[in-house]
């Protein structure tokens, strides 16, 4: 990553690798667990939010530490990694572009997409989902480095739970 640009293509042989021991261990698929990915997805997205609290306007507390968010951020980006393997996707190299400067109305954005990429689950959707979702990274001023970094420490924390049984 350098500066605007991330590249995301190394986690796709990650990504899949957590997905063949997941589809291993729980006798599954990716056709078999496409909708439960999508509602995944979105969990993780409103616990993202959750974690900002971008959308408590009655609140006074700050939002979680920075470790917290990125750590949230890590499970849906795990999700749509898992979202693009399927199609054939196992490239992701990313320009950030910032339409939306308002956290909650970006979250609300990527929610949207989401939907449409139920509707319509197409290498074109999901790129759009996958561009939105990673605009929200400049949101918080935090870089692509980072963000890898916590799906580094989040993959190793979901190896260990597949060995643990979690």
């Amino acid at each position: 990553m350098t500066g605007d640009f991330i590249d995301l293509t190394p986690l796709f042989a990650l990504q899949a690798d957590l997905d063949l021991e997941i589809a291993q261990a729980h006798n599954v698929t990716y056709e078999s667990t496409h909708e439960r990915r999508l509602l995944a997805l979105l969990v993780e997205l409103g616990e993202f939010a959750n974690e900002t609290r971008c959308f408590k306007y009655w609140s006074y507390k700050e939002p979680s530490p920075k470790e917290v968010i990125l750590d949230e951020y890590a499970d849906g980006l795990h999700f749509l990694l898992s979202l693009g393997i399927p199609l054939g996707v196992n490239q992701y190299k990313h320009y950030f572009h910032v339409k939306e400067k308002d956290l909650t109305n970006a979250i609300l954005t990527v929610i949207e997409d989401a939907s449409k990429l139920r509707e319509d689950y197409s290498v074109e959707n999901y790129a759009k989902t996958f561009g939105d979702y990673l605009n929200i990274i400049p949101l918080f001023d935090y870089s692509g480095e980072e963000v890898v970094e916590a799906y580094l420490k989040k993959l190793g924390t979901n190896h260990k739970r597949q060995k643990d049984h979690y």
